[in-house]
This record gives structure tokens, C-alpha cells and sequence, in this order.
């Protein structure tokens, strides 16, 4: 059945409002998780630093804070809701082919982002603070390490959302290759310099030391290899 035009901002309407009323609620629930939240996120750094203690520099840290982390549970929730939104709201004007092109899209990104994030939480994070509080130990100066609380959650949110946008790559080559863009063997004979890009990148993306860079740029290079398996030969 084929809509009108206003029918078609009426149902655009409904959507974007029903998404915004989710982002609503979900950060209202965030607002209230916030401390467990922050404790989670925390919970790598203590488990190597028995007797970590973290610091507000300001007054409004906690508030500040507490804000960031309500719009973070407000994101992830929100987020797979707009995508179902949108493919609802495309997904009846569009042909069966691009329905099979764009149906992995919406499902898989997702689950690649949550994937990311959760190596670099379970398998970086530990490296990471171990290097750290090694090298902080090593100072001949007299010091006490007491990391502020807003730093640390900048620091470990950037790196989960890097990590998430990373493992989108197979993703990425594999949509490129299917539209035609990109040919399996030009990715094949391009791979020493897709490697060198991928190293570069993870040295850019990731703190300056040189576990966290492998950590990255490996993954990222077994992805890609995963991803010429799914391109077409014949593209």
C-alpha cells in the first residue's frame, strides 16, 4: 500500500518521537544506574590496584559525571531501537536485494561494536593499567598516584568506543565489495599496505605504549582477513 507524502512524515513523526521518548526513559534509568555503572567501568583498574583510589577535582565531578554516564546507558539502549526505526520505516520502499544488502547492516553492527568493546574491556583494559602503574612505579621521585575519576571514565570510554568503530571493518569491506566498489583482488594484492594503515591507525587510536597498539592493529588484521572470505570472487 502506497503512502502520501504527509502520510510518510506522519510515520516519521511517530518514530523519531517513540526513539526520543526511549532516550528519555533509558536515561532516566541511566540517571539511576550511574553509580553501578561507574563501579563496572572502574572494576578492571581495582582489579589489578587492590588499593586504587580514584579523586574528584571539582565539586561538580559528580554531577558531571553522573551525567555522562546517564547519556551513555541512554545511548546504547536508544541506539539499537533508532536502527530498528529506521529499517522499519525504509525497509517496505526498498527492493529484495538491497533488503539482503542492508538487513546484515543493521543487525551486525551492533553486535561488531559490543564485540570491540568488550575485547578492549575483558583484554586490553588489564594491559593497559598493569603498563601504567608499572611505569608510574618506576619514578625516583616521591609520588602518590591518585587518578581523577572524570579522566579515567574519559579515557576508558574513548578507548571502548575506538575498539567498537574498529570491529566494524569487516563490515565496512564486505558492503563495499557486494556494491561493487571494491574487488576481492584488489583487497588481496592491497593487504601489505592495508596492514601498515592498520598499524599506523592503532598507534594514533590507542595510548602510547606498545601493547595496547598490537592488541588493536592484530584484531584488526585478522578482521580483515575474515572479511575476504565473505566477498564475492567474482565482484
Amino acid at each position: 500500500m502506497k503512502m502520501t507524502l504527509m502520510q510518510h512524515f506522519a510515520e516519521l513523526r511517530r518514530r523519531i518521537l517513540w526513539t526520543a521518548l526511549v532516550f528519555v526513559f533509558s536515561f532516566g534509568l541511566g540517571w539511576l544506574l550511574a553509580p553501578y555503572t561507574e563501579l563496572f567501568l572502574i572494576k578492571p583498574l581495582m582489579n589489578i590496584w587492590n588499593d586504587a583510589t580514584l579523586i574528584y577535582t571539582r565539586l561538580s565531578d559528580g554531577l558531571m559525571i553522573r551525567f555522562s554516564l546517564a547519556t551513555l546507558v541512554a545511548l546504547i539502549i536508544t541506539i539499537p531501537v533508532l536502527m530498528w526505526h529506521i529499517w522499519a520505516y525504509v525497509a517496505p520502499g526498498l527492493h529484495k536485494n538491497e533488503k539482503q544488502l542492508l538487513l546484515p547492516i543493521f543487525l551486525l553492527s551492533p553486535i561488531l561494536f559490543v564485540c570491540g568493546a568488550a575485547f578492549a574491556f575483558y583484554v586490553l583494559f588489564p594491559f593497559v593499567f598493569t603498563f601504567f602503574l608499572e611505569i608510574s612505579k618506576t619514578t625516583n621521585v616521591p609520588t602518590v598516584l591518585l587518578p581523577a575519576v572524570k579522566s579515567y571514565l574519559s579515557f576508558a570510554i574513548d578507548l571502548l568506543k575506538v575498539f567498537g568503530l574498529a570491529f566494524q571493518l569487516p563490515l565496512v569491506l564486505v558492503v563495499l565489495n557486494k556494491v561493487g566498489i571494491l574487488q576481492k583482488q584488489t583487497a588481496i594484492k592491497c593487504r601489505k599496505y592495508v596492514i601498515i594503515c592498520i598499524f599506523v591507525m592503532a598507534a594514533v587510536l590507542t595510548p602510547p605504549d606498545i601493547v595496547s597498539q598490537i592488541l588493536l592493529a592484530v584484531p584488526m588484521w585478522l578482521l580483515f582477513e575474515i572479511s575476504l572470505l565473505f566477498m564475492n570472487k567474482d565482484s
